[in-house]
């Protein structure tokens, strides 16, 4: 058995975001992120082969999907579940505290139901 707190032991992360992996097993990898002021470079999307449901523990984002006019704005409790292939970035993390993310990666469903679409804003805007 393992276990251990989300918040305990954050990374100096002045410089590079960090990335904890804390469970990988066949089909899924939870991953704990470590951001302050860091984002996706500029012109670069990410297109993951893998689904991701991402959850924003700590700190504040704004999340941006390509088919999406506005980013989504982030706060400690929001959500999302991201499709495989489906173009998005960081936009921003704050600079000031650390942003705690909790990421999980699995594969795709086989059945690409409404659940594989992008799933709706949470209402926040920038």
């Amino acid at each position: 058995m393992t276990g251990g707190n989300l918040f305990a032991a954050l990374p100096d992360v002045s410089r590079d975001e960090v990335i904890d992996t804390l469970v990988q097993a066949p089909g899924i990898r939870i991953e704990r992120i470590v951001s302050t002021g860091q984002a996706t470079p500029p012109g670069e999307w990410y297109d993951g082969a893998r689904e991701e449901w991402v959850a924003l523990l700590a700190g504040a984002a704004r999340l941006r999907f390509a088919e999406e006019a506005e980013p989504r704005v982030l706060g400690p409790g929001d959500w999302v579940r991201i499709p495989a292939h489906a173009r998005h970035r960081v936009e921003w993390t704050d600079p000031t505290c650390p942003t705690v993310w909790l990421a999980v990666h699995f594969q795709p469903a086989a059945d690409k139901g409404p659940s594989a679409s992008l799933p709706p804003s949470t209402g926040r805007s920038t």
